[in-house]
């Protein structure tokens, strides 16, 4: 067994517990509000935009034996610049307040789980960002291929709402490929372990943002 497929059978139960989460069956039933959505994109915006200063800060740790992994985070950090402004433009195309959002503070839940990854690359192995990668990557494309075209049917959205999460779709097939190739050759088992450690975390801190969303028409951080 490869280690991402380890990855993926060791993080299952975290995995199918985030999955349950009501609003995300809401999503992939296509009923949840625009509000919600918009709500959803908020918290995304207030997650991405930290998405580059972590591989940053992931990079920057790296001893020698990792420089091939050095290089391939420049390769991501190429391909993730710039994607919370397509939130904010997603956003805007719903009607909503991009500026508002952008000014916003996050909430908790996101501000913990974006937290927890700086203390994990900081303090202990910065090897493990992987394992976030793992998981909200894994999560948006799971939304995207399963919710996408959904949700945009049963609001009556354009396809410009839709930028951030239309780019996690099934189709980005090579991304995928290459987060497998590069987590199959972490061959040290304390990486594999930190790897696995933050995918389990993160399903969890990931699926505290899913939780703290409003339900009905209520914007975020008013009372539903």
């Amino acid at each position: 067994m490869t280690f991402f497929d380890q990855l993926k059978a060791e993080t299952e139960q975290e995995r199918q517990q985030l999955f349950s989460i009501p609003i995300i069956q809401d999503a992939l039933r296509g009923t949840v509000t625009t509000s919600q959505y918009i709500a959803f994109l908020t918290q995304a915006y207030h997650h991405v935009k930290h998405t580059v200063p972590l591989m940053m800060a992931c990079g920057s740790r790296l001893g020698d034996r990792h420089e091939w992994l050095r290089q391939a985070i420049a390769e991501y950090i190429e391909e993730e610049i710039g994607h919370q402004e397509w939130i904010l433009n997603d956003i805007a195309a719903c009607g909503g307040d991009s500026d508002a959002a952008r000014t916003s503070r996050p909430h908790a839940s996101t501000e913990l789980m974006v937290a927890y990854a700086y203390h994990q690359v900081d303090r202990h192995n910065p090897v493990s960002f992987f394992g976030m990668v793992h998981v909200l990557e894994g999560t948006s494309t799971a939304l995207a291929t399963h919710a996408a075209d959904t949700i945009r049917g049963a609001l009556a959205l354009p396809p410009q709402a839709f930028s951030y999460l239309s780019s996690h779709g099934s189709l980005d097939l090579e991304h995928v490929a290459f987060f497998e190739r590069l987590v199959n050759r972490l061959d040290e088992q304390r990486d594999r372990e930190a790897v696995t450690h933050m995918a389990r975390m993160m399903y969890g801190l990931y699926g505290n943002v899913f939780r703290s969303l409003p339900r009905g028409e209520a914007l975020f951080g008013e009372p539903a």
